[in-house]
């Protein structure tokens, strides 16, 4: 989706939010609930912050949530032991934003639209501690930790058009699609020297993208793995193929997903950062991800301290030599 690409590509790379749901605060001074750990025990349900229209992390069908971000809320709010609400956040301009709007202040017009945390916000320590020109931490109001997910991007191809993609230098001579204004249409339009630049066709959505190669209009599609996991798992798309290229100089290959909720609100972020990390060591995270039919990586976070055993664990590996 091109708002997680944003927030890469102005980090290197962003996103941003306004949220939407209904009104269940403070009806004095349209201020926001201050909902703590014993507050949201006490209400019996937990809203969980996602975005709107992001397949397959977090979208409608027929009128339900439905997406792995979803799945995930659900879950946690289960280990909890409340009910979960969805807090559906549309993307705005920076992920500076979408924290501000959605998890510590509200936007002016919804104040009280708050939601307790917010998922798939990218764990980047650099940014985390941002400071701008006075010294002052940007982001001091939030506290963004429990990284669940390794999310890289992935170019689907058509076998009929290519044999292979051994490197993305082939699309100086053929078409690929990708969606507007994310990091791989900045890439794709401005690496080795825009040699690629007049193959690069622009779509609404990475699904439009895939209609397009479906046609023969586009001979590949690039996106982020579990967005051309989600495509490739469709029947119409079965005779694409997943290359296993990667791409030089794009600054950033790899990052982990994580969580973010108010600064002040440390009690419920250790709970939910013990839920988060008994799901990835059991390999739970891992069964989550593949009832989505998507590929699971685990976090950078956990490459550190893991050993290879727990690391297979947690990826739903043998664990035997």
């Amino acid at each position: 989706m091109k708002t997680l690409s944003r927030l890469l590509v102005l980090l290197l790379f962003a996103q941003l939010a306004t949220a939407q749901e209904v009104d269940d605060g403070d009806v004095l001074l349209n201020r926001p609930a201050d909902r703590t750990y014993d507050i949201i025990l006490e209400s019996g349900y937990l809203k969980v912050g996602v975005y709107q229209n992001f397949p397959p992390y977090s979208y409608e069908v027929d009128g339900e949530p439905a997406g792995i971000d979803i799945e995930l809320g659900r879950r946690i709010a289960e280990e909890m032991g409340v009910a979960f609400r969805v807090h559906w956040i549309v993307p705005d301009e920076n992920l500076g934003d979408d924290l501000r709007n959605n998890v510590w202040k509200g936007h002016y017009l919804a104040k009280r639209r708050l939601a307790d945390v917010m998922l798939r916000v990218p764990y980047d320590k650099s940014y985390a501690y941002m400071q701008d020109s006075t010294g002052e931490y940007i982001n001091e109001q939030v506290v963004m930790f429990g990284p669940y997910q390794q999310e890289t991007w992935q170019i689907a191809y058509d076998p009929a058009q290519l044999d292979a993609v051994q490197t993305v230098a082939v699309f100086q001579y053929n078409p690929i699609g990708v969606e507007i204004d994310t990091l791989p249409d900045f890439y794709l339009t401005s690496a080795f020297g825009g040699r690629m630049r007049d193959q690069v066709r622009h779509f609404a959505t990475v699904a439009e993208a895939f209609q397009a190669l479906r046609a023969g209009e586009v001979s590949a599609v690039m996106g982020m793995r579990a967005e051309i996991d989600h495509e490739l798992a469709k029947p119409e798309n079965q005779a694409f193929k997943a290359a296993s290229n990667g791409f030089p100089g794009i600054g950033k290959q790899v990052w982990d997903v994580g969580m973010a909720i108010k600064h002040t609100h440390r009690q419920l972020g250790y709970a939910l950062e013990a839920i988060v990390d008994r799901l990835v060591k059991t390999g739970a995270m891992n069964e989550l991800f593949a009832s989505e039919g998507l590929r699971y990586s685990v976090p950078q976070y956990y490459r550190e301290f893991l050993d290879e055993q727990a690391i297979a664990r947690a990826e739903g590996g043998s664990t035997t030599k």
